[in-house]
């Protein structure tokens, strides 16, 4: 089987793991956390008085429209790249070592190795409460800030590798849920959840380091060709993988 026809019918798996994970990692990047707290405020319309009495439902429903908004945009930049992936399927290869070499680049800058702005501010934002969650969510997204560059580059590369608008659609729905479901858990009062970002927080060097390594690796696998090896691996171990798609 050819390299373009296993980016086309390989098994999504190893790429559906890694957009999860990449959100999860954009969560818990440093320049996210400390934000939450506001962005959960601003999207309830509550004030931080407000905020610590017992309004877990209301907090929750929009913590979950915020996590609606920004999915909608993920899932059309990633519709977006793997169309553009069908289009170049002859030159995977290329597309592969040019992905690859950007995610190194992108994680040595989240690993704080390069210069990177840690701006996460939109330049616009919509009112106030539940009914301007998902715009919120929305421009959240569009800002492309540097803070997420990095691993959403990630998510979009491997949308553009699979070749496939459906599949990158996939992949973009699992980077939300790694970046959505954390985000939900501390809406919905999780306490251990809650410890685990005070925990994060006061080693968020460490964890931009680690964060930042784990992009490097996929940018290696990538541009050297062991992300395929690895993907014909999985292939022959657990089948196809087409998902319906």
């Amino acid at each position: 089987m050819s390299l373009a026809e296993t980016a086309a019918s390989g098994p999504l798996l190893a790429a559906v793991a890694v957009a999860a994970m990449a959100g999860v990692v954009s969560f818990f990047a440093p320049c996210m956390l400390p934000l939450v707290p506001g962005y959960l405020s601003y999207v309830t319309g509550l004030t931080g008085a407000d905020s610590d009495r017992p309004r877990r439902a209301r907090t929750l429903a929009g913590a979950g429209l915020f996590v609606a908004g920004f999915t909608v945009i993920f899932t059309l930049m990633a519709y977006a790249a793997g169309q553009l992936g069908r289009i170049l399927l002859l030159h995977m290869r290329i597309i592969e070592i040019v992905v690859g070499l950007l995610t190194v680049l992108l994680g040595l800058g989240f690993a704080g190795l390069l210069p990177m702005s840690r701006s996460l501010r939109p330049g616009w934002l919509p009112q106030i409460g539940l009914a301007g969650a998902p715009l919120l969510g929305a421009t959240f997204a569009l800002s492309w800030t540097p803070c997420l560059g990095p691993t959403l580059t990630v998510v979009l590369g491997l949308a553009a590798t699979q070749g496939s608008a459906g599949r990158g659609t996939v992949l973009a729905a699992a980077y939300s849920l790694g970046l959505g479901l954390p985000l939900l858990g501390v809406a919905a009062g999780m306490s251990w959840l809650a410890s685990a970002v005070a925990f994060i927080r006061r080693h968020n060097a460490w964890v931009t380091r680690v964060g930042g390594a784990m992009l490097v690796v996929i940018g290696v696998a990538l541009t050297t060709g062991m992300w395929t090896t690895f993907v014909n691996w999985l292939r022959a171990t657990v089948g196809p993988g087409q998902i319906g798609l």
